[in-house]
């Protein structure tokens, strides 16, 4: 598993948005981005953590940040739940995993003393050279633009 740390270049990557369009880390350089990845779609702790996203994008935006949400759910799913919500950012379906695995954002979990293979949710601010800012892999899925402004010192 990839364990991508702060400093370490960004993976680059193409995937399809809930709008069917291809994007890619690439089209981003020179802009910071906070690239996080989650679960599901339209489940109880990933809403929370969109809609926080969401209720603060102005204010990431006027800090120079933009917003990628990836999860393994297809662009059907993206485009209901970004309808939903009103979320204003690009939610990117990756149905392969491939990203997930080379952000090391999927591996192994446990619950209830089960172990199994999920999704790890987890937040990467890369800035503007497409180098890693920060890892955060504690979300704080109802106050996480706070969560990630303040461990980057932005008042």
């Amino acid at each position: 598993m990839t364990y991508l740390t702060k400093g370490n270049k960004a993976p680059d990557f193409k995937a399809k948005n809930q709008d069917g369009k291809e994007i890619s880390l690439s089209n981003y350089s020179g802009k910071k981005v906070i690239l996080y990845f989650y679960p599901k779609d339209d489940t109880p702790g990933c809403t929370s953590e969109a809609c926080n996203l969401r209720d603060n994008y102005k204010n990431l935006i006027s800090h120079g940040f933009e917003v990628i949400g990836v999860s393994p759910d297809n662009e059907k799913s993206h485009t209901k739940f970004a309808g939903k919500y009103n979320l204003q950012f690009n939610l990117v379906a990756d149905t392969t995993k491939s990203i997930m695995k080379e952000y090391g954002a999927w591996g192994i979990k446990k619950m209830y003393g089960r172990e199994y293979e999920g999704v790890l949710r987890t937040t990467y601010v890369i800035d503007e050279e497409g180098k890693i800012e920060l890892v955060v892999k504690k979300v704080d899925t109802k106050n996480h633009s706070q969560q990630i402004l303040g461990l980057l010192g932005i008042k």
